[in-house]
């Protein structure tokens, strides 16, 4: 099972960033398990400085943009 984090205060951008990875993973067949991180402080657990982020197995894969799908 992969562990995906949004991290991101609840805005629109974090908002379609749940949403599209939902629907990709899902698309996927991805056994995961999805948490939303709202807690600014713990945004640079991760080195993170500007949101929305994905994280993926404690990996940052994107932040500060919502990718594309095929991305």
């Amino acid at each position: 099972m992969h562990k995906i984090q949004i991290l991101g205060t609840g805005c629109a951008k974090c908002q379609s960033l749940t949403k599209a990875t939902v629907a990709v993973a899902d698309e996927l067949g991805i056994d995961y398990e999805l948490e939303k991180v709202t807690d600014i402080l713990k945004f640079a657990d991760f080195g993170v400085m500007i949101t929305p982020a994905l994280v993926i197995d404690g990996k940052v894969a994107v932040a500060g943009k919502v990718p594309s799908a095929a991305q």
